[in-house]
């Protein structure tokens, strides 16, 4: 396999606004991507050109040494080695769940033994031997997905593209068939490009997040990084639960705050210097008898803990966790161990 390659790819429709502008992205060989973003930002429309559907208005795309698409000209889709997961599984009726697997091997030409062994290895893999001959029908909503899975993977593919596969499950399902997408990747080794607009989605799959907005690329940083280090107010936003503040700039170039500098920065003690957004995640909020004043101004119970939304002073937002109940209007004092400057 190779590493597939975006080289500044654009797409343009027409409307006045591009769709995707100068992307420029590599997926590592055997790595899971997720293209994360809000409804609109051009996440699909980037899985489109890579499967084939769409043609870049400029730019390249390669796997490895191979040009798969330019402005000029296009590999069709059934000639890339790719396979594509959708929402909707596009599963066969009136087929068994082996036939369905089997139905790309078939396109292909490939019969008799030689099948059924990629069929039964493709089935093993998602752990649906067992069900290898009844119909879609009679599967659950992730059973289906599975078969999806394997159909994708009994040709052997040089990446798998799954658009928002889970969008349709509810949330104990999709918990389910997130550990199933995990054990799918480590198993089969196939390179795999994500589409999502679900952030707890994102970071629990992928390898890799790639942070789309508005038709551009923001950051690609693997989960932890992209969590604790984001870049710019847009991926501060778009990734996690925290909240951004306006204070006074820290002297120097330094990124990650704790609290013996930020509390000068809250009591406005740094003079006239510019202002910087701060990202303060929840987990780092800390309720004490010490700190800055704040009012809470809601609580949802979220089972294990409560996660309440608090008013500064100044009128400025945090949001912060607590095991003890929480009622609206309570004044409380907190401490911000660490942050983050965009």
């Amino acid at each position: 396999m190779a590493k597939l390659i975006l080289n500044r790819v654009a797409k343009d429709f027409g409307t006045g606004r591009a769709a995707v502008s100068n992307l420029s992205l590599d997926v590592r060989d055997g790595g899971f991507l997720a293209l994360l973003g809000p409804s609109g930002c051009g996440k699909t429309t980037v899985l489109r050109m890579i499967a084939g559907f769409e043609t870049p208005t400029d730019g390249s795309l390669h796997l490895g040494e191979r040009l798969l698409a330019d402005a000029s000209q296009s590999l069709p889709p059934e000639k890339r080695n790719m396979a594509m997961v959708f929402q909707s599984y596009a599963l066969w009726p009136h087929m068994s769940v082996a036939d369905n697997v089997g139905y790309p091997l078939k396109v292909r030409g490939i019969s008799g033994e030689a099948y059924r062994k990629k069929v039964g290895e493709a089935l093993a893999t998602v752990r649906l031997e067992a069900y290898a001959e009844r119909r879609p029908a009679d599967l659950s909503g992730g059973q289906r997905q599975r078969v999806a899975l394997a159909r994708c993977l009994v040709t052997s593919p040089d990446v798998v593209l799954l658009d928002e596969p889970l969008a349709n499950l509810d949330r104990h399902l999709k918990q389910e068939m997130e550990e199933t997408f995990r054990e799918f990747h480590q198993r089969s080794g196939a390179t795999m490009v994500y589409v999502t607009h679900d952030q707890s989605e994102a970071m629990a799959l992928a390898t890799d997040v790639a942070v789309m907005s508005e038709g551009q690329l923001l950051q690609v940083a693997p989960p932890a990084e992209i969590y604790a280090r984001p870049e710019g107010r847009i991926v501060g936003g778009l990734i996690g639960r925290g909240a951004i503040v306006s204070l006074m700039s820290p002297t120097g170039d330094i990124r990650q705050l704790g609290w013996e500098v930020l509390a000068p920065l809250f009591a406005g003690e740094t003079g006239d210097s510019p202002r910087s957004d701060i990202l303060v995640r929840q987990e780092d909020v800390i309720l004490g008898a010490e700190g800055l004043a704040a009012s809470v101004e809601s609580v949802l119970y979220e089972g294990e803990r409560y996660a309440a939304r608090l008013r500064l002073n100044d009128g400025q937002i945090l949001r912060t966790f607590s095991r003890l109940p929480l009622s609206a209007g309570e004044n409380v004092r907190v401490v911000i161990r660490s942050a983050w400057r965009l």
